[in-house]
């Protein structure tokens, strides 16, 4: 309620919104305190206004400490405990807003400073917290109790409160794993069933089914995301980590990255980059192979927290008691991006991940601590990727220039071989060229990589073209922002069934694309291209937060399914994939279209094992998209 508006005759004694116009700063103080003692005790209309007002007042003023010191926590706290206890005055009015509200109070003012934290722990907030933590209302109550106790488990002198109460941690857990299938099955799923009050909170009342919907989705990510931010708290404590560790929770890890709704969050892979930084995380961990391969695939991905996986795998590795169970799965991984220089804050990356490998090397022992063949082969490739690079420091200018020349020649007979078909032959041309192209020769070493991983894609081979195009987006300046490589690397993930990866690729393919100069990769008339577009549509249906949810419930009814699970109306085609075309004789873009979306694997193989090359012309512009730099 804007305080602006309250008439200045109103007719009700000790109104807050009243209090708080008070001139003298004595009487105002007395007055909101009396206020704060009072308001629990009464059960007159109206109370969710000032309740609303304090709402407003605790976001836009976190740090202001004068409710804390007149009795906030304690009024609020005793809120909550009066909707909990007393279900007629929670019925009556509009009281049912009241705890959500009171914990939402709380959670702001504890966002920033310790000592508001230690007078809310005093004010007794913990146990009506963990009350709503356990659903004895509603999801949406869950929501801000989570979020508060979450601020509270951050700090020092607060957390071993927190921790007292066992629960806290064991109803965390459960929350991250049944979180979105709790909101899409008790509001999402129906409209006709949805609580009124969650659709105003949800909406401010300013939308309608499709607003409430979509702000559905963004709670339901914060409530996962928050719960984990709660558990993260926890695995900093080794004490904690057993009943963290627990195989099914840790194996759903890595598929809780907040959506698109939340895409700051660290989430899941947050949550396992604090567990693997404890030796009694990183057993359980390694024992999991599926969370090795995830870890993996967002090591290698454009994700905005990749280096959080990069550092699970390297801690892992330097773990003598983990080292021989993940290495033949991570040391793939890592070779692909062992040129690359920096990401964010985190500098010299590659340097640390050669290190790491070179110890491998030295470190590898008989038996079940042996390195496979093609491990060390690929460690040994990187290791004389390095020497080579020494060399050619010590080299003469005009040798460099001969050898990039050399590169140069290979590389476009390659052009030539992939232009009338030959597509095999074109990879092998890519690969001599690569070998004789001078290691510091970076945007030549881009281009290479990435026309071999066009290759891999028309061949076929997913797993070649994704290490082949995160090879050329760790060599490109600024990183992760190739955009051919970006959107071949976005098709290769599509064919292997890895969504949310394609459609962060697919996604920056399109911002590059946006910001380019290049005329064959701007936007026309600020248009996505159709190619793009669909890919992205396709990738959000697979990777859509509520789909598991869904068809658990009768929402979608399996992989193939295009029914309506975004609320929108869908054909009935199947989604298809378009090839990236490559630059043609007149220097611009032609699109052609594949079906890329299996049913099984199996049938991808017979649609397309030793595709002809009628076949490929039709399905593929057989020009390379080949950069000028």
């Amino acid at each position: 309620m804007n305080m602006d508006k309250v008439s200045p005759d109103c007719p009700y004694p000790g109104c807050f919104f009243c209090v708080m116009k008070e001139g003298n700063p004595s009487k105002r103080r007395a007055s909101i305190l009396k206020f704060f003692r009072e308001l629990p005790s009464q059960d007159d209309d109206g109370q969710v206004l000032p309740i609303s007002g304090l709402w407003n007042t605790a976001m836009a003023h976190p740090n202001d400490p004068e409710f804390i010191e007149l009795g906030i926590f304690e009024c609020m706290a005793a809120l909550i405990c009066k909707g909990l206890k007393n279900r007629r005055w929670l019925s009556h009015d509009q009281n049912i807003y009241i705890p959500y509200y009171a914990a939402h109070i709380i959670g702001s003012y504890t966002m920033n400073m310790e000592e508001f934290a230690e007078s809310a722990v005093h004010a007794g907030i913990i146990p009506p917290l963990v009350e709503l933590l356990r659903g004895r209302l509603t999801w949406v109550e869950q929501r801000v109790a989570v979020r508060a106790l979450g601020h509270l488990a951050t700090y020092a002198s607060t957390f071993p409160s927190v921790a007292s109460h066992g629960e806290i941690l064991e109803l965390s857990i459960q929350l991250a794993m049944s979180s979105l299938e709790i909101v899409y099955s008790h509001f999402y799923q129906y409209v006709d069933r949805r609580l009124s009050y969650h659709c105003d909170l949800l909406t401010r009342g300013m939308g309608g089914v499709e607003m409430e919907s979509r702000k559905a989705e963004e709670w339901a990510s914060q409530l996962q995301c928050w719960s984990l931010q709660l558990i993260n708290c926890f695995a900093f404590k080794p004490e904690f980590l057993s009943t963290i560790c627990k195989p099914e929770f840790l194996i759903k890890l890595p598929g809780m990255w907040g959506g698109l709704v939340n895409e700051n969050s660290p989430a899941g892979i947050g949550l396992l980059r604090t567990i693997c930084h404890h030796k009694l995380g990183r057993g359980p961990v390694a024992s999991c192979p599926g969370i090795i391969e995830a870890l993996c695939n967002i090591a290698r991905s454009s994700d905005d927290w990749q280096y959080m996986a990069i550092d699970c795998l390297l801690w892992l590795l330097q773990d003598p008691s983990t080292c021989h169970k993940v290495i033949d799965k991570a040391v793939p991984a890592l070779v692909d991006l062992a040129e690359i220089s920096a990401l964010g804050d985190h500098k010299k990356l590659g340097d640390t991940i050669v290190n790491v490998l070179q110890e491998c090397i030295q470190s590898q022992g008989t038996g079940r601590n042996s390195l496979s063949n093609r491990t060390k082969e690929l460690i040994e490739e990187i290791l004389t990727s390095r020497q080579r690079l020494k060399w050619e420091k010590n080299m003469p200018k005009e040798d460099l220039h001969i050898k990039q020349a050399a590169a140069l020649v290979v590389k476009l007979e390659g052009n030539s071989l992939f232009s009338s078909g030959n597509i095999s032959a074109a990879a092998s041309k890519y690969s001599e060229a690569l070998a004789l192209c001078p290691v510091r020769s970076k945007k030549e070493r881009v281009v290479l990589y990435s026309n071999r991983a066009q290759c891999h894609l028309l061949l076929q081979q997913p797993l070649e073209a994704i290490s082949d195009a995160t090879r050329a987006l760790c060599l490109h300046n600024p990183v992760n922002r190739h955009a051919k490589s970006l959107w071949r690397r976005a098709q290769a993930y599509d064919m292997f069934g890895l969504a949310k990866e394609s459609l962060l690729d697919a996604i920056l393919f399109i911002n590059e694309c946006s910001h380019s100069t290049d005329p064959d990769l701007s936007l026309r008339q600020n248009k996505v291209p159709d190619y793009a577009e669909r890919l992205v549509k396709k990738q959000m249906r697979a990777a859509w937060l509520f789909r598991e949810a869904a068809i658990k419930h009768g929402g979608v009814h399996g992989e193939g399914d295009a029914g309506d699970i975004y609320g929108q109306e869908t054909d009935d085609s199947e989604w298809e994939t378009a090839s990236e075309s490559d630059m043609g004789n007149d220097g611009r873009d032609e699109m052609g279209d594949k079906d890329c979306e299996w049913k099984n694997e199996d049938e991808r193989k017979d649609k397309y094992d030793k595709p002809s090359i009628k076949d490929m012309k039709h399905g593929y512009n057989m020009q390379l998209m080949e950069d000028e730099e």
